[in-house]
């Protein structure tokens, strides 16, 4: 006899689906954990991409142009973004930062990469710490904000040499910012690198990485017309296939625009928005409009005024270029600070080094305090969002320190004896030169130069950035860009005399960025031994010496 049995398929089938479900809510657990700690965000860093559900990791189109808008997929896309560099501010404020972004009401972060600071000694890189990219995008993708990525390798942001490492310029036929073979190879093994941490955070792998920008203001430079489709092309072989952007500013938008790439640009004032769109218009057609960098404020130079512009000035400017159709990213947002020796410089009439502060009078203080900029900017951005704004986080505390006098101290001609050994050379070294850090110079700081004499005369030479001249340890003056001669007084028996020399921030923007080697050019004079001491931004100090042909 034949035995028949009832199929059990529905039971299977449910079972099926109860474990999809049950798999869900474990994904779902996983994708919404908050770093606890610092191993766990650096693993949870890791595991990122991959706890991504397979629809996320699906995304197709990304952000794109459709006639005069923006999309992102299929949606119209608004771009209000504001600028904020992980360089500039304490790890440990990053999230602080961020959320009051989020609650102003803008969805994109938008950060420049600073090369210099990466690679600090050439093949050697840094992403660690304050300098961690990934974690820095990571936190604002948990935020809820999408990222623009300004990787230049050129980027100026008033920093030191505009982001490039000071050791390119050991090659004394260096031409930066061109398709020279000696800089197009350095910016090749930095994206190789660089890259390879980019890319799995875009948009079509599931991050929030959505436009990426292709080098920065170079209409304004403008020396090599190869320069930026070698740039463009760095990019989309090492894996960038999100929306590639220029910006550049009312001097460089005419010769900055290249084929593929969409253009935009960079203002303060709303006067200009409408030349400035209307030029676009003219050259890449009907494209979405963005100011890129509507500056909120601007940068300080020592000795100079702190700059400031008024808040009501700022809601006028971003609502004009709101109605006028044009997303827009408010750079900065918030500045921060200059740590160490990484400011930049001005060099047009004359030489202006940038301030420690990178304050900006941006929309957040340097210490992440509200502005009033940032209570209207609030309310604008409330009132075309749709829905209401995360509530503004509470100030963090700040603590006030007692003023402090030191009881001690050390000279830095009684620290000398203690140095290291000097080194040699024939004529002055310039600081990117000396044979330090691995072979890579010194990037800042100061560098003493030494010599002895054995009359008076009159010493001339080109300093950059400027020099505090001694003889034996009294200060007798300095040399500088205006400054290239000084009377050395008559001595006695053996005498030193000696330049300490201080770099002041190389040129971030213009023209003169090839020729900003620091120290001591060749001087003049009755000259016979010269020594150095470096004082590198590590201070770790050391001694370096050699002997000076007395010129003919």
């Amino acid at each position: 006899m034949t035995t028949w049995s009832v199929p059990r398929r529905p039971s299977r089938v449910f079972g099926l689906l109860m474990l999809v479900v049950l798999s869900l809510l474990v994904l779902r657990r996983y994708l919404h954990l908050k770093p606890r700690s610092c191993d766990h965000e650096v693993a949870q860093r890791l595991d990122w991409h991959h706890l991504l559900s397979p629809w996320r990791r699906r995304r197709q189109s990304g952000l794109h142009t459709q006639g005069q808008n923006f999309m992102l997929e299929d949606s119209t896309f608004w771009i209000f973004g504001g600028s904020v560099h992980y360089f500039r501010v304490p790890k440990a404020y990053w999230r602080d930062r961020l959320m009051k972004m989020k609650a102003c009401g803008l969805n994109t972060l938008t950060t420049y990469v600073p090369w210099n600071l990466h690679e600090p000694q050439r093949g050697t890189f840094d992403f660690s710490g304050n300098l961690d990219l990934e974690a820095f995008v990571l936190m604002a993708a948990e935020i809820g904000l999408w990222v623009i990525l300004r990787p230049g390798p050129y980027i100026c942001s008033e920093i030191d040499l505009g982001g490039l490492p000071s050791w390119l310029l050991q090659d004394s036929g260096m031409r930066l910012r061109t398709t020279y073979k000696g800089f197009t190879e350095a910016v090749d093994l930095y994206f190789d690198h660089l890259m390879s941490r980019v890319v799995p955070l875009q948009y079509k792998h599931g991050g929030p990485i959505i436009a990426v920008q292709v080098e920065n203001e170079y209409g304004s430079y403008n020396k090599d017309p190869a320069y930026m489709p070698y740039v463009k092309k760095a990019l989309e072989d090492r894996g960038i296939v999100e929306l590639l952007l220029t910006s550049d500013n009312k001097d460089g938008l005419s010769k900055g625009v290249i084929h593929g790439v969409l253009a935009t640009i960079n203002l303060q004032s709303k006067h200009e928005l409408q030349s400035l769109s209307a030029f676009l218009s003219s050259v890449q057609g009907v494209q979405p409009k963005m100011v890129m960098e509507y500056w909120t404020g601007w940068f300080d130079s020592w000795g100079g005024p702190h700059n400031i512009l008024d808040s009501s000035d700022v809601l006028k400017t971003v609502s004009a270029i709101i109605d006028a159709g044009s997303s827009i990213n408010l750079y900065m947002f918030h500045g921060g600070t200059n740590f160490g020796f990484i400011n930049g410089a001005m060099h047009f009439h004359e030489y202006k080094s940038d301030v420690t502060s990178y304050d900006y009078d941006a929309v957040l203080t340097e210490a992440g305090d509200y502005t009033a900029k940032y209570t209207k900017l609030r309310e604008l951005f409330g009132s075309i969002s749709g829905g209401p704004l995360p509530a503004p986080p509470e100030l963090l505390p700040k603590t006030a320190y007692e003023p402090l006098m030191p009881a001690l101290y050390l000279s830095l001609w009684d620290a000398l004896q203690f140095l290291g050994e000097p080194t040699r050379s024939e004529k002055p070294i310039n600081m990117e030169n000396l044979p330090i850090n691995n072979g890579s110079g010194q990037s800042f700081g100061y560098t003493l130069y030494e010599t002895t004499i054995d009359s008076s005369g009159v010493l001339s030479g080109l300093v950059r950035d400027r020099g505090q001249v001694f003889v034996n340890t009294v200060s007798v003056g300095f040399l500088d860009y205006e400054r290239k001669k000084i009377a050395i007084p008559l001595t006695q028996g053996y005498t030193v005399l000696r330049i300490l020399v201080e770099n002041r921030g190389r040129v971030n923007y213009g023209d003169a960025i090839d020729d900003q080697r620091k120290g001591s050019a060749p001087a003049h004079g009755a000259l016979s031994r010269k020594h150095l001491c470096s004082l590198p931004s590590s201070w770790e100090p050391c001694l370096l010496a050699f002997p000076l042909r007395t010129p003919s």
